[in-house]
């Protein structure tokens, strides 16, 4: 990323995020200089059935330095990228803590993600290393790396979690972790960072057919925490509550909500809890043995945890009186049941590109919380605007645009950035309304993305793949309600003339060939004769969508 322009914002706005205490001069590397320290006592613990850990938030990091050292003898160091693609595993955790110290790019990379994705992410993230394992669950990781089509050119260093005694190596320079905790010399230096320069690269699935990379600066990505902690802060914990220990996170360390979880230590003197596949069973029993809370993210987590038999809501409930949803729909029933068992919800709206644009409070009436995205964080500013870009007024649809002190620097891809902004605003592509108070609630999108329990699936990339299949004359992709993930692919196929249409199974074999992830396959599938169309030909996809709601809700 040395060649990476970021976008700034204005001189006068940067004064006031300073002016304000939203934005320092901290970075990543002098946050976590001192952050690991403060916290080294603290318990780190993995659950897992492949690489279980016990142990402190100290050891992580003296591993981290490991790494670190290690890289640095390669040469590798400040500024340069590197990609992990890893469960939520300890040595996940140690990588970033010792790219944080380096002064490294970190690329987290959705471990679900296959090969396809995987080689568009090191090509254009021009990543110096990979950080990976051999395999889990059913990724063979070394198959998915052979798999990549073209060569790799940036690509020096491969580290290797093994899992398999002797596993397989992918090239004359792969090491191990066995390797890297052996390495005697570990990195200790405080490194000299700019916090306007990236430090994170985090890809998302998104309007494209392939994961753009989404560029954030320490001085971005610290604002983002500190808000997150500013609001958390404001209303005291209702009676009848139970001050948890600490919080259990299933979100990967692939994407945002996961890397804030693993940041947690770095930026204030915490316990670390996570798990690389939720088990809502298993998860409810170490909030009870442990005093921990969980439920918070997008609403599959909530929702398998109050839906589980071994549910009680009088040991369950005071752990979780507070639990925040974002990064997919609500429905309104699960806000109706988490009322009734006592948990206070809040909704909150923002993307990878802007983490967190607005967010309700605890503190607030129901309606607000449940109904509403709340009103704009702290040095947030929003404006709706119609299809002409002129500003709606209260009660009246509009594509939501923003900006505010942790909005990213731009994308990898900088024509991806020229067309994401309207100046000095980022244009994020969804609908929403404002009301009298200044609350949000998003009612639509423009973005043609499907949020299933948190993560993004990009219809185009789906379509893409399916029109390959020879039956196939025409594919649209779009989001269906869906009570336990919010929503779930749905393609809606035309056959060709003559043919026959491929069923479900005939579509996700060709879509497991194609190397996509089995997370963005659709789990519906539709035959029609024609779409719905404008005038001009183009499928109108918010007709197949409001077709499956009424259906859901009906």
């Amino acid at each position: 990323m040395r060649d990476f322009v970021p976008r700034l914002a204005p001189v006068e706005r940067q004064r006031r995020y300073r002016a304000d205490g939203l934005w320092t001069d901290d970075t990543f590397a002098s946050v976590a200089a001192e952050g690991l320290v403060a916290s080294r006592n603290e318990r780190a613990r993995i659950l897992s059935a492949t690489r279980p850990y016990d142990g402190t938030v100290g050891d992580l990091a003296d591993q981290g330095a490991q790494l670190a050292g290690l890289l640095a003898s390669r040469g590798i160091g400040t500024g340069d990228v590197v990609a992990v693609q890893l469960p939520n595993w300890a040595e996940a955790v140690a990588t970033f803590y010792g790219l944080l110290r380096l002064g490294a790019v970190a690329v987290p990379v959705v471990h679900i993600y296959g090969h396809k994705e995987l080689g568009h992410i090191l090509r254009e993230s021009r990543a110096r290393a990979l950080i990976t394992t051999d395999r889990f669950g059913s990724h063979d990781y070394v198959a998915e790396l052979a798999d990549i089509d073209g060569p790799l050119p940036d690509l020096e260093l491969v580290v290797m979690v093994e899992t398999q005694s002797a596993a397989p190596r992918v090239g004359p320079d792969t090491v191990t972790w066995d390797d890297v905790l052996a390495f005697d010399r570990p990195f200790t230096d405080l490194v000299t960072v700019d916090p306007d320069t990236p430090s994170f690269v985090c890809y998302t699935s998104g309007t494209t057919a392939a994961p753009k990379g989404v560029v954030h600066s320490s001085r971005s990505f610290i604002a983002e925490m500190r808000q997150g902690a500013m609001q958390r802060a404001q209303v005291p914990l209702p009676a009848g509550s139970v001050m948890p220990r600490g919080n259990l996170s299933g979100a990967p360390v692939g994407h945002v909500a996961g890397m804030m979880t693993m940041l947690g230590p770095v930026m204030a003197q915490s316990s670390l809890h996570m798990l690389d596949r939720w088990d809502a069973g298993l998860v409810l029993r170490i909030m009870r043995e442990d005093l921990l809370t969980s439920g918070s993210g997008a609403t599959f987590f909530l929702n398998s945890l109050i839906d589980h038999p071994d549910f009680d809501p009088s040991v369950h409930g005071p752990l979780m009186s507070r639990v925040g949803m974002g990064g997919s729909p609500i429905p309104a029933e699960i806000a109706r049941r988490a009322s009734a068992l006592g948990i206070s919800l809040v909704r909150s709206y923002g993307s990878t590109e802007h983490p967190s644009i607005t967010g309700a409070s605890h503190g607030e009436p129901e309606v607000v919380r449940t109904c509403t995205d709340g009103a704009p964080m702290p040095g947030v500013e929003l404006r709706l605007v119609d299809d002409d870009g002129v500003e709606v007024g209260v009660g009246t649809p509009g594509e939501i645009l923003s900006r505010g002190p942790e909005l990213f620097l731009g994308y990898a891809d900088p024509s991806s950035t020229a067309a994401a902004f309207d100046g000095d605003w980022y244009v994020t592509g969804d609908v929403g309304v404002l009301d009298e108070a200044g609350n949000l609630t998003i009612t639509d999108r423009k973005k043609d993305i499907i949020i299933r329990g948190g993560e993004n699936v990009s219809a185009a990339e789906v379509e893409e793949l399916v029109l390959r299949i020879p039956s196939v004359t025409e594919v649209a992709v779009v989001a269906a309600p869906d009570a336990r993930l919010g929503e779930h692919v749905c393609a809606f196929v035309r056959a060709a003339p003559g043919a026959d249409p491929p069923s479900l199974d005939d579509v996700r074999a060709h879509l497991e060939a194609a190397g996509l992830a089995r997370q963005k396959w659709p789990e519906e599938l539709r035959h029609a004769d024609d779409l719905p169309r404008t005038p001009s030909g183009k499928v109108k996809k918010f007709v197949l969508r409001e077709q499956l709601r009424a259906e859901h809700s009906g």
